[in-house]
């Protein structure tokens, strides 16, 4: 390649990339330890340089400035720093000004670790990037290479929070517990299973979200169930006042040896999908909106009348009408509670929001171990916690309201919300 060939190639070159070329020409590097140390000798100066920035505008002058200014304040030396970055430590001199009224936002006052790589990482795993995803953006906004190890070893920093946080001490009450699996692919022993994932999202008594853990097993079964109630009332649960559930065979049975006085409801939006395999494609829109009539009434009454009226328009489908014949008793012990109260309890949709938000992550393919999911699954609920920040669900007040109007439910709710947890 010619001179002018060789000019012509660098004058393309965009200003990033002759910002590597030239730093590659200064410093040779012929290792990543070469090119920290390279990027340890830019980085100082660049902070510098920013830090020289906020105190001009701080002071409203350059240092090169001279004359009258409105503010007797003047730069008074710099004090040196030594920061952790992602390439290293690196020593800087921060400005100070006379009357110590500058405060740097690039490097504030007091924090000496700007790397926050770990949390980045963090971050991204959470969202379900990949290993090399993630070793492809450091490298993309930071220009050096992370390792799949560093990774890794970074990822598995959570495992200790993660058991932590599986074994905590639960509260006493919850309002409403809502259950649910959904699947997983992991590798073992050189083939792939799917693996049920369990878990529970409660409403304890202000109405705050809390996924109470997280379970693996090779398949979902009643006993798994009993195993996992035995576990939270071990961990300190007492009372619970409505679980709702998918329909699981003897989940109910299960639950009700463990918490005697829960009411269990089968999920609402679950008899429809079992229903309407009975139904023809061209009457599902008609079939699924006089079935809202039914479990919509505003009375026990008038559902009961509406149900009437359902089983005889629909008496040519016999599998979808007894569908909810078998489980009318779960749609009718809805209307011994208020609308509020029943919005809530009839569907596993809170739950299955929560399982969807998992699934975004995990759908990419299967695992390595059970340890690889598991603190993705976690680091995916830190997330939530973050979303829900401790609010309480909308119209939590009038859901309260409603459950003080059964003497019961109102005996049980006052003997834990007073300090009873």
């Amino acid at each position: 390649m010619n001179t002018l060939s060789m000019a012509r190639k660098k004058k393309d070159l965009n200003p990033n990339q002759q910002l590597a070329r030239a730093i590659l020409e200064q410093y040779q590097p012929k290792s990543v330890e070469d090119m920290q140390d390279a990027l340890k000798d830019i980085f100082g100066p660049m902070f510098e340089a920013m830090l020289q920035g906020e105190m001009n505008s701080h002071l409203g002058y350059s240092s090169n400035e001279r004359g009258e200014k409105e503010t007797l304040n003047r730069r008074n030396g710099y004090t040196k720093k030594t920061l952790k970055t992602t390439v290293g430590d690196v020593p800087v001199e921060v400005p100070r000004d006379r009357e110590g009224t500058f405060e740097p936002t690039i490097v504030p006052k007091r924090k000496r670790d700007v790397s926050a790589i770990e949390d980045k990482v963090l971050a991204m795993y959470a969202k379900g990037m990949s290993q090399r995803d993630i070793a492809d953006t450091i490298e993309d906004i930071y220009g050096f290479d992370i390792s799949h190890e560093t990774i890794s070893e970074i990822t598995d920093s959570v495992l200790e929070q993660l058991e932590e946080w599986q074994n905590r001490p639960l509260k006493k009450f919850y309002t409403f517990l809502f259950v649910d699996c959904l699947y997983v692919t992991i590798r073992k022993d050189y083939e792939t299973k799917n693996y049920a994932v369990y878990v529970i999202l409660g409403y304890d008594v202000d109405g705050q979200k809390d996924i109470l853990g997280l379970w693996l097993s090779e398949s979902e079964s009643k006993h798994q169930w009993m195993q996992i109630f035995d576990e939270i009332k071990n961990r300190g649960v007492e009372d619970v006042l409505f679980l709702s559930m998918d329909g699981v065979s003897g989940l109910e049975e299960g639950a009700k040896a463990i918490f005697p006085n829960v009411a269990v409801q089968r999920c609402i939006v679950h008899l429809i999908r079992n229903a309407i395999k009975y139904v023809p494609n061209k009457d599902y829109k008609r079939f699924t909106a006089q079935l809202k009539k039914v479990y919509g009434a505003a009375s026990l009454k008038a559902a009961e009348s509406e149900f009437e009226r359902f089983k005889q328009a629909w008496s040519q489908y016999p599998g979808a009408v007894d569908v909810w014949v078998r489980n009318w008793q779960h749609v009718a012990q809805l209307f011994r509670y208020g609308s509020a109260v029943r919005k809530i309890l009839y569907t596993t949709n809170a739950v299955e929001s929560v399982n969807a938000s998992f699934r975004k992550v995990t759908k990419k393919g299967a695992f390595p171990n059970e340890n690889a999911l598991l603190k993705l699954l976690y680091l995916r609920v830190t997330e939530l916690y973050k979303k829900w920040n401790g609010r309480p669900l909308n119209n939590w007040a009038l859901v309260r309201n409603q459950l003080d109007m059964d003497e019961n439910l109102q005996e049980r709710i006052r003997k834990y919300e007073n300090g009873g947890f």
